[in-house]
């Protein structure tokens, strides 16, 4: 692992047993503060750790970086693909108001991208194809398991991949023009989801991606692109925009079948009280 793709933890981590007691000092304010990085001078931190600010610029010559602005500049990258970079110290109390405005601002900015027009097309995709394949990798799973599971009481044909054990090429063998595919791709996506994305729409396959705007790369391959913000007040993601815009387009896909939906909701719960799996 090179120097150039290590994030300051990782160099930190590795060059530890090599600092002197003060830079180790000021290494371990570093980490405990990962998150304010960003906007902490050399002075700042040189004070705030208790050490020199010659200790400061030796410890960030040692890590790889020429200066206070570099990391800094290090840190915003690092946020701005997702890496979680701190949060909250131990003891300290969330900044409660501050995340609801996040994630209310997060929200509104999902659904007036979402707009009547993109949900009716969408929708659309939803319920008129013979099949819908919902495919989540790493932190998108859980929105593809969950939108799956509310798909599949409204209609048939809703399949989640990659199945336990299987490649993903094996769920898309016999999918074409007739089928529909959601795709979840939120930052920190897996290597190969470019490839992924073309080659799903080369078949012919209209695509629903859905991502924070770090996907938008992919959007010449969608038939629709929906963007949901997950910007957080802290060192992790929000996920929540995305779970409302799940359920929008699970209830829409629902309303859009009503006699259907009724006869296959009534036939699971007719399933669900026969095998006694619920309480």
């Amino acid at each position: 692992m090179t120097t150039e793709i290590m994030n300051i933890g990782q160099r930190i981590d590795r060059s530890y047993g090599e600092l002197s007691p003060q830079e180790q000092r000021a290494a371990d304010f570093i980490l405990d503060h990962l998150s304010d990085l960003a906007v902490y001078s050399g002075t700042e931190l040189a004070q705030r750790s208790g050490v020199s600010k010659a200790t400061v610029s030796r410890l960030f010559r040692r890590l790889g970086f020429e200066n206070a602005q570099e990391v800094r500049e290090h840190a915003r990258s690092l946020r701005s693909s997702g890496v979680p970079v701190g949060g909250i110290a131990p003891g300290a109390s969330a900044d409660l108001s501050a995340h609801l405005v996040r994630e209310v601002e997060n929200l509104r900015r999902c659904l007036d991208a979402l707009g009547p027009e993109r949900l009716e097309q969408t929708t659309s995709l939803l319920v008129r194809s013979r099949s819908v394949t919902v495919v989540g990798l790493r932190n998108s799973y859980a929105l593809a398991l969950h939108l799956r599971e509310q798909l599949a009481q409204s209609r048939a044909g809703v399949h989640l991949a990659p199945q336990p054990g299987q490649t993903l090429a094996e769920e898309f063998a016999d999918r074409d023009a007739r089928d529909a595919v959601v795709l979840f791709g939120f930052r920190r996506r897996p290597a190969g989801f470019g490839a992924l994305i073309a080659g799903v729409a080369a078949r012919g396959v209209p695509v629903i991606l859905i991502g924070d705007a770090s996907a938008r790369r992919y959007a010449e391959f969608a038939a629709v692109w929906l963007e949901c913000p997950i910007d957080s007040v802290s060192a992790l993601d929000s996920y929540a925009s995305a779970m409302s815009l799940v359920n929008v387009l699970a209830s829409n896909a629902l309303a859009a079948r009503t006699r259907e939906s009724r006869t296959r909701i009534a036939a699971i719960n007719g399933l669900l009280d026969g095998l006694g799996e619920l309480e």
